[in-house]
């Protein structure tokens, strides 16, 4: 039976294409998502600084996952391994980026209202340790062209995930909000599974982690939300804080 590793080098080229669109659908996602909440005026420019860092390097982080696979899909290995390097660099700042904002956040605005504010936090903390541990992984095994790219479209849809939720009804979801964002986001892994099993015959057992690990940081972020002592902490942390104005659980907007 055929697989990744060994495909020949017409199968590898249809690889390397479909690859690049779902860089491509993913890269887009992110954008329109961001991009119809500043329409709609659901954002501002006038936020601390860490708002624009955090988005200009996961913007970043976006672009530099189109710009890889646009190279290998053209064929120019030796710069999309030089370029590969980046990325060491990227997945540290992210973690550090997205956690430091969610306590910026429930602390400015209290957090989105369809989320609940201890949920908000510890879900997206473990939501951006499971992507670098996609992303970390994907670097590890590198030379394994198979596992490598797998792993990190599957680091990448974790992290798409919050451009994907900008599209969606999410006052509509309360309070499966997290999940409905999660499984939505498991769409683009699914589709990438669908082509395996016709083009290979099987399922690369990579994308069983880029399915697994994400859904698990909701199971561990959610648990851990749900205690005495997480929901304290949060409402220590926006105590006489603008955040600590409106409900500790997810309420929908005014005027919805």
């Amino acid at each position: 039976m055929a697989t990744a590793a060994d495909a020949p080098a017409d199968t590898a080229q249809r690889e390397a294409r479909f690859f690049f669109i779902m860089a491509c659908v993913m890269a887009a996602t992110v954008v329109s998502g961001f991009g119809l909440n500043a329409l709609m005026g659901r954002s501002t420019i006038h936020v601390p600084w860490i708002y624009h860092v955090h988005g200009l390097t996961f913007m970043g982080w976006t672009g530099l996952y189109l710009l890889q696979n646009t190279l290998v899909f053209r064929g120019n290995i030796a710069l999309h391994r030089r370029i590969g390097k980046l990325a060491a660099l990227f997945i540290p700042a992210m973690v550090v980026l997205a956690i430091w904002l969610s306590f910026v956040t429930l602390q400015v605005l209290g957090g989105p209202p369809f989320f609940a504010q201890a949920e908000f936090l510890f879900v997206n903390i473990a939501h951006i340790i499971v992507f670098a541990m996609l992303a970390g992984w994907a670097i590890a095994k590198r030379r394994e062209t198979d596992w490598h790219r797998r792993l990190m479209f599957g680091a990448m849809a974790t992290v798409a995930a919050p451009g994907l939720a900008r599209l969606l009804p999410l006052p509509l979801t309360i309070p499966y909000t997290f999940w409905v964002i999660m499984v939505a986001s498991m769409v683009f892994p699914a589709i990438a599974m669908i082509v395996d099993k016709r083009r290979y015959g099987s399922i690369h057992k990579a994308w069983w982690w880029t399915l697994a690990l994400p859904l698990a940081s909701v199971v561990v972020g959610e648990a851990i939300a749900s205690t005495d002592a997480a929901k304290a902490y949060v409402a220590a942390h926006v105590e006489g804080t603008p955040g600590g104005e409106r409900p500790a659980e997810a309420f929908l907007p005014p005027g919805f």
